[in-house]
């Protein structure tokens, strides 16, 4: 029989967890699609009731973005423009019910190649705060994802918030995803881009995509080719081979290893462009 329990408080929350075996939970809308089951299988701790685990707040070294803090709340939420991105991304992720219930902190512990908030939150130089009963630490999100499917995260270890470092909230972004539709659909490729600019030319640039890799990467041979450019120049001078370079995509029902090279290299295009112009 399943044992379920929705903590309010993040201490009893980490004593529990570190003396059984629990599935967490933090929105749901991976968790449950995945199961070939009526019911999950194993006791299932539901995080989504813990205040600290919630919520947008400044601090002295950037933004903490708690893990459980769902979609709608990114979307909505006052941010400087080097997180539209992320809230561009949070509006196109699902439905509207899947935004109301799913959490960024789900989407990035579920470590999909293909999750919408990977390339955005690579773009600002994201950490990941971590935390058990016996103490924290933090990672760059870069080394919480280690494979599809697979993060960083010890047992009995929670993911607690997202760190947005000062740097990262400079300048403005831009994100894009390919997909069979619209909406309500995996991604073939996506990509965020964040830069920032003086006296009309690039002084920095970061470039993530998604779904072209087992993990989203970033572009440092194609970033460091940006700096110094007009911005007006910037989205034509992409190299599509540097592009390509930092990929690995496969061949799969949604599109060929090929595509995704191509797809991945015009998004990135048209995001510099749309970038650019809100430096402009």
């Amino acid at each position: 029989m399943t044992d379920f329990i929705r903590p309010s408080d993040l201490k009893d929350a980490l004593a529990q967890l570190g003396g059984g075996a629990w599935r967490l939970l933090a929105g749901g809308t991976d968790i449950y699609p995945a199961t070939q089951n009526a019911t999950l299988s194993g006791d299932v701790m539901d995080l989504t009731a813990i205040p600290a685990l919630r919520g947008i707040t400044q601090t002295d070294h950037g933004l903490r973005i708690g893990a459980c803090t769902t979609w709608a709340e990114i979307a909505r939420a006052p941010l400087p423009p080097a997180l539209r991105a992320l809230q561009q991304a949070a509006a196109e992720v699902g439905g509207r019910q899947i935004q109301n219930a799913g959490t960024l902190g789900g989407n990035l512990c579920n470590a999909s190649p293909a999750a919408d908030g990977v390339p955005p939150l690579l773009a600002v130089d994201a950490q990941v705060e971590l935390i058990s009963a016996s103490g924290s630490r933090s990672l760059p999100l870069a080394d919480f994802l280690i494979g599809p499917r697979k993060t960083a995260l010890r047992r009995a270890e929670v993911l607690a918030a997202i760190l947005i470092p000062k740097p990262g909230l400079e300048g403005a972004s831009h994100f894009l995803k390919l997909g069979a539709r619209a909406y309500l659909v995996i991604s073939i490729a996506m990509v965020a881009v964040r830069l920032t600019a003086a006296k009309g030319q690039i002084t920095s640039a970061a470039l993530a995509v998604g779904a072209c890799s087992a993990t989203a990467q970033r572009l440092p041979a194609a970033e460091a080719a940006l700096i110094g450019l007009p911005l007006d120049q910037a989205a034509s001078a992409l190299d599509a081979a540097k592009v390509a370079s930092a990929l690995s995509p496969l061949d799969d029902l949604r599109a060929t290893a090929a595509y995704r090279h191509s797809a991945a290299a015009e998004l990135l295009r048209r995001a510099i462009a749309q970038t650019c112009k809100g430096l402009t």
